[in-house]
């Protein structure tokens, strides 16, 4: 898979792209991450990509050319062209399944008080991480890329993402590790039975129980 992100700020990648898994799958080829400073197609001398919004208003906006072109000059018949926007579709689990099977993502970072209107009619999807407002793109696009990334063969065992939360539709269920008793908080007896079973079915009912007391509306 290839990455291609949009940005006016590259550097805020740089512990995104070198740390942990990300850098791992990087190294074993498993996905190839790009980031363009859609400056870098502006057609002003000081490289500005945004100006005051028409009809008045706080803020500037960010210029329909620069952004168009940046997205051309990457865009193949194989892209699929996603705008990190609030007012997209709540990304989950499900989307990230959907995003693992695509060859090309280009990720759109946007900033000040949102695009030109006229952007989306060269994108694919506007995509929104929640119900909430940030600086920019540039968290949305990590949260995004991360969830993929690791959904990908040969990133992580497929065991661990299988079993985690949201992957079949419920919570996950509680974990422990050593000591077996802290400060009289003792690991169920269950998880040291070795009836795997046994512990199958109590790890189920957990994560019924989990889903239905935090996140009741998974349910429905």
């Amino acid at each position: 898979m290839r990455i291609d992100i949009l940005t006016l700020f590259p550097k805020m990648f740089d512990g995104f792209l070198n740390e942990s898994i990300i850098k791992r799958a990087i190294e074993k080829k498993l996905v190839e991450i790009h980031i363009t400073n859609f400056r870098d197609f502006s057609k002003l001398n000081n490289n500005q990509v945004d100006d005051t919004p028409y009809g008045g208003g706080q803020g500037m906006v960010l210029m329909v050319e620069p952004i168009v072109e940046a997205i051309e000059s990457l865009k193949t018949p194989e892209s699929k062209v996603l705008l990190m926007s609030p007012q997209g579709v709540s990304y989950s689990e499900k989307k990230a399944f959907e995003l693992k099977e695509e060859k090309h993502l280009i990720l759109i970072c946007g900033h000040y008080e949102g695009f030109d209107e006229r952007i989306k009619n060269f994108i694919d999807e506007e995509i929104s991480i929640g119900d909430y407002i940030l600086t920019g793109g540039e968290i949305p696009a990590m949260v995004i890329s991360d969830s993929v990334i690791r959904l990908i063969d040969g990133v992580i065992k497929k065991e661990s993402y299988l079993e985690e939360s949201f992957s079949n539709n419920l919570l996950d269920f509680p974990n422990y590790t050593k000591p077996r008793n802290f400060r009289g908080m003792v690991v169920p007896d269950i998880l040291l039975s070795g009836d795997h079973k046994k512990i199958a079915e109590w790890r189920r009912n957990e994560q019924i129980k989990n889903t239905k007391a935090k996140r009741s509306d998974l349910l429905n």
